[in-house]
Formats: C-alpha cells, structure tokens, sequence
C-alpha cells in the first residue's frame, strides 16, 4: 500500500471528524467519553487472523482515528449557549 494512500485516507478523516465537530460542535460529554473508549477498545483489540490484510488495517485505523478525534477534541468545540455568559432576562415595559 502507498504511502499517499495511508496519508490521503488518514488526513481526511481528521478533516471530517474536524468538520462534524465544528458544524455540529460538541455533544454531551458523555458521548464523546464513550466514544474515546470504543476507540482505544478497538485500538487495543488484537485483529481476526483473516483481517490481517493492508486494507482491513487501514479502515480499522481510520474509525479508530476518526472516534478518538471526536472524542478527544470536543472541548475545543463548546456547544452555543452552553457555560457561557448568562445574559440579562428581556425587559418588559
């Protein structure tokens, strides 16, 4: 398998799980918490005899790469409204 490939295949998986993070911005907490945990699960997990093959890798470490992403850099991308400033109630005459 080319380099190009691997680089081209991981690249625009941090671009998309930038992308839905920054469209959609964070979700609750404990979603992205369980969504680093599958990740290092399926990190951590040994491959299937049958999958060990270039292509199985690389899309196994793109899901792992795209949920630990997700996870990992929610933060930097708060909800709207949520534990910011709290504005004044309207004024009613």
């Amino acid at each position: 398998m080319s380099a190009a490939l691997v680089f081209a295949v991981y690249g625009s998986v941090i671009v998309v799980a930038l992308a839905v993070l920054h469209f959609f911005r964070a979700r609750r907490w404990y979603w992205h918490a369980l969504s680093v945990l599958l990740a290092l699960v399926i990190g951590l997990m040994p491959m299937p005899s049958g999958w060990n093959t270039p292509a199985h890798e690389l899309s196994v470490g793109a899901v792992f790469l795209f949920l630990f992403l997700w996870g990992v850099c929610a933060p930097l991308f708060p909800r709207h409204g949520h534990g910011g400033e709290r504005h004044a109630p309207p004024h009613r005459a």
